[in-house]
Formats: structure tokens, C-alpha cells, sequence
């Protein structure tokens, strides 16, 4: 390649940037919950249709991503990325303008909700209310006037969104309808959904109180919130573990446990600031295990 022909040093600067401000290590976040919902569907012998699936993953990757950009927009404007210990925010670092942010994240809203459109007409119309649920719970989190992210209720919509509707709404687009064993199932990656925010609340409690938002992290304090993280991981297990009963497969997920050790050992070992990074990677990754294992034994 050619130096004329050489992406510049500032553009390929910008698009890691865009590329950290979406977030994408966090994606297991959003896959592990719409392969379990997949798995139940399989599980309980209904057709597992591709289009559908296709659908899905365009429908949740368009709320996720643009919801990581909304927040990014919405925290920036309010200060509260103005000292980040993590990953790059675009806002808050200047690596974009505001507008720029807020408007590509409703981009992303639109072919969340084109896809949503798309299932309304050829599965249930009531997907649309889905659809708005999902784009009000989104955009509410950090935007608007009171956010409600910033009075302790991010942890409450994690479990609800990425846990109970992303694995039962997945399985009733393929079944058209929701078995007992989807919400079970839909539990303990609620919870682990829940650590994963939990490492980076915990990492941001100095420049979150200072910025008034005031997540469960903050409210706990420092100690608690350690001891928080240990609980949601070992409750992930031990639901699952107990889900077994009536599927045995499910105790794969025991396999899983491995993984947990790093994030465990550096939470509860006091690790601070840039030193959570590693922790909230590692709980991806066993989000990631856990919810691929998780979804084997509910295929079998």
C-alpha cells in the first residue's frame, strides 16, 4: 500500500475510537441471552428459524449499540465522563461532537426498530410495544431529566433487559410463546448481566458521586459493592445449578466456574480504577461461557 493510499494517523485514531465508544467487548452481554432464549426454543422442539434469528440479533444490536452511544451522549453533556478511570467515552473525551453521538445512536435506533417493524408483521404486533419499551428504557437510562440510571435503578433494568425480556422475548419470536423454563433460564444471566455493570460501577464510584449519579455501587460503598459482585456470580451458578433438577445438562454450566476466578480475585482483592479493567473483560468472557454452556444443556 501506497503512502496516498495509507489510512492518516488521526482518521484510524477516530475509528478506534467510534470502535471503543460502542463498547463491543461488552456484546456478550446482548449474545449470551439471545442464544439461551434460542436454546429453550430448540430445547422445547419448535422450528428454529434463521430469519428470525437474524432478526433478533439486527433488533438487539441496534438498541445495545445505540443505546452505548445515547449513554455516551447523555453522560457526556452532564460531566460525568469528564474523568474516566475506563474505556474511552466519545463525548466526554472530545473524540466527537455531542450531535454526532446522539445522532448515531438513533440510527441505530431505527434499524432496532425496523427490524422490530419487521417481526410486528410477520410474528405479533404486540413486538412493537417491545420496540418501544426498549427504545424508552434505553434512551431513560442516562437521558431525559431524571435518568434513571442515576438513582440506583440501572441494576434493576440490566437484569430485566438483558436477562427476563432478552432471553424470553427471543424464545417467544421463535415459539410464539414462553415457556416456564425461559424465564428460569433467563435468571441467572440477569445476574451475571448485573456483575458486569457491577465492575464498572465499582471502578467509576470516585467520579460518579462527584458527578451525582448515583448507582447501587455508589449507594453501597466500596466494601458492599465488592461482596455484591461475589453474590451475583455465585447466585448466577447456583440457579442455574438448581434449574438442573429438572434438566440435568444444565449442570455444564458448572464448567464455567474456572472462568469466574480472575474477576472474582481481582473484585475482592481490592483492585481499583484501571485495575477493574481486567475484571469487568474477564466477567464478558464469563458471561460468555456461562451462556454458552447454559444453552447447550438446553438444547439437549
Amino acid at each position: 500500500m501506497s503512502a496516498t493510499t495509507r489510512p492518516s494517523a488521526p482518521a484510524a485514531s477516530a475509528v478506534r475510537a467510534w470502535l471503543l465508544g460502542a463498547r463491543l467487548k461488552t456484546l456478550p452481554v446482548t449474545l449470551a441471552p439471545i442464544a439461551v432464549g434460542t436454546a429453550v426454543a430448540a430445547g422445547a422442539g419448535g422450528p428454529v428459524r434463521a430469519e428470525r434469528t437474524l432478526l433478533t440479533l439486527l433488533f438487539a444490536l441496534g438498541f445495545v449499540l445505540g443505546t452505548n452511544f445515547l449513554n455516551d451522549y447523555s453522560d457526556g453533556i452532564r460531566g460525568a465522563d469528564d474523568h474516566r478511570v475506563g474505556p474511552v467515552r466519545l463525548v466526554g473525551s472530545g473524540a466527537a461532537t455531542p450531535r454526532r453521538v446522539l445522532r448515531h445512536g438513533l440510527e441505530l435506533y431505527g434499524l432496532a426498530l425496523a427490524a422490530g417493524l419487521v417481526m410486528a408483521v410477520t410474528i405479533s404486533w404486540w413486538l412493537l410495544a417491545l420496540a418501544g419499551l426498549c427504545a424508552l428504557g434505553g434512551w431513560f437510562y442516562t437521558g431525559g431529566s431524571s435518568p434513571y440510571g442515576y438513582r440506583s435503578l440501572g441494576d434493576v433494568s440490566i437484569f430485566v433487559f438483558h436477562g427476563v425480556i432478552a432471553v424470553c422475548a427471543t424464545t417467544y419470536i421463535q415459539l410464539q410463546r414462553v415457556p416456564a423454563l425461559a424465564v428460569g433460564a433467563s435468571v441467572p444471566i440477569g445476574l451475571l448481566a448485573c456483575a458486569l455493570l457491577t465492575t464498572n460501577n465499582l471502578r467509576d464510584i470516585p467520579t460518579d458521586t462527584e458527578a451525582g449519579k448515583i448507582t447501587v455501587a455508589v449507594r453501597l460503598g466500596e466494601r458492599r459493592t465488592r461482596a455484591y459482585y461475589a453474590l451475583l456470580v455465585a447466585a448466577s451458578f447456583a440457579v442455574a445449578l438448581a434449574l438442573a433438577v429438572q434438566r440435568p445438562a444444565l449442570l455444564l454450566v458448572a464448567a464455567a466456574a474456572p472462568v469466574a476466578a480472575l474477576p472474582l480475585r481481582l473484585v475482592l482483592g481490592g483492585a481499583r480504577g484501571s485495575g477493574l479493567i481486567p475484571a469487568l473483560e474477564h466477567t464478558c468472557w464469563l458471561l460468555l461461557a456461562f451462556g454458552g454452556l447454559l444453552s447447550i444443556g438446553l438444547a439437549l
